[in-house]
Parts: structure tokens; C-alpha cells; sequence
């Protein structure tokens, strides 16, 4: 899976007819929801303001608007696309000024589809890994041993406490935390303990 981090872009005409669209970063449904609006006030004139978004790439959830355009010919070819190209926590609104002719259906859904395609085309996609999040606490004697384990299991670490003990949150790539768990549960003698947090993905 697959996200990104910033505002993509693209126009084009068909049949006299603009299409705009817009794909961008969103965790939750209040941060498309805000986008959209400024997407609305920014074009208030638009025929039609058609949207789709993807979250949580834990469970994905999805949604889409056809904002008055027949039925399925507009949120879901956009909607269609964020899944072809395997995206989450991404939202996307094609903006369309109707330009006095009509595309039928099937001209719609290859036009809000294009729309967003020419987006997800220029965009650059970030992997999106599944992950473990572990705690270990050691003492400062033990860097070396649990610098060995960042190294031999490629952890990230996300958060860190420097205080009597060392307090490090790592995250763990999911198909290496089972060897890495017993790996940190065999270090105890060392005065090493560690928590399991949480599945989620970096």
C-alpha cells in the first residue's frame, strides 16, 4: 500500500468541459471534509464538486460523492483509480464546469476517472509498511546489544527517553517481530524488558 504527503494536481477539457482535480493527504474524514469545503469556496461556480476517499490502512474504509452526476459515473471511477493504485489516507475531488455538452455515462466515468489518474501519475507514492510497536526499557551499559538488534531487524525508532534508564518505542516490520520478540525476551538476564504496544504502519 501506498500514500502521500502533499497536493497533486491536474486540468483538462473534454467536449468543452473542465475537469479539475485534486488529490491530496487526508487522515480522517474531518481533514477531506475540510479540504473539500475549501475546494467548494475556492470554486463555487463549479457544476459539480465529485470526491472519493480511502483511510486506515489498517482497515481501509472508503467513500464517494457523485454530487449530482449520474449514478456511479463520477465518485466511484475516482474511487476506482485510489484502488487500482493501491492508496490509503488519501482523498480526491474532481472539480467539473459543465461546458454546454453532454459526455453520457460512460463519457463521465472515463473523465473523473482520467481526472484522478493524471494525479496519481504524477504523484510520488510512499510505501505504507505494516509494523509492530514495541517499548524496551534498558540500562545504559546495554546500547551496544540493542543497537545490534536495530541493526540486525531494521527497527525505526519513533520515540526515545533518556532518563535513569533508556526507554526506546521502535517499530518493527511486521514478518521479522516474531524473531525479534523472542530475540528481546532472551535478554531479561540483561535487564532488558520490552512491551508489546500496538499493530499499525509506518
Amino acid at each position: 500500500m501506498y500514500t502521500i504527503h502533499k497536493t497533486y494536481e491536474s486540468s483538462f477539457r473534454e467536449r468543452g468541459s473542465k475537469f479539475l482535480g485534486y488529490l491530496f493527504p487526508a487522515e480522517s474524514e474531518e481533514e477531506f471534509q475540510e479540504q473539500l469545503n475549501q475546494l467548494k469556496s475556492k470554486y463555487p461556480d463549479a457544476t459539480h464538486h465529485c470526491w472519493a476517499w480511502r483511510l486506515n490502512p489498517a482497515q481501509p474504509k472508503e467513500f464517494s460523492s457523485d454530487d449530482g452526476e449520474p449514478s456511479g459515473s463520477a465518485g466511484l471511477p475516482i474511487l476506482n483509480q485510489l484502488k487500482s493504485y493501491e492508496v490509503v489516507n488519501v482523498g480526491v475531488v474532481v472539480v467539473r464546469y459543465y461546458g454546454g455538452t453532454k459526455l453520457g455515462k460512460s463519457g463521465l466515468i472515463e473523465a473523473y476517472g482520467r481526472g484522478t489518474q493524471l494525479c496519481l501519475e504524477s504523484a510520488r507514492l510512499v510505501t505504507i509498511w505494516p509494523v509492530k510497536i514495541f517499548e524496551i526499557c534498558y540500562p545504559y551499559p546495554q546500547e551496544n546489544t540493542i543497537q545490534k538488534l536495530k541493526n540486525d531487524f531494521d527497527l525505526s525508532v519513533i520515540d526515545s527517553d533518556y532518563l535513569q534508564d533508556i526507554r526506546l518505542r521502535v517499530a518493527c516490520a511486521l514478518d521479522k517481530a516474531d524473531a525479534f520478540e523472542q530475540n528481546l525476551s532472551g535478554l531479561e538476564h540483561l535487564h532488558i524488558s520490552y512491551e508489546f504496544i500496538e499493530e499499525s504502519f509506518i
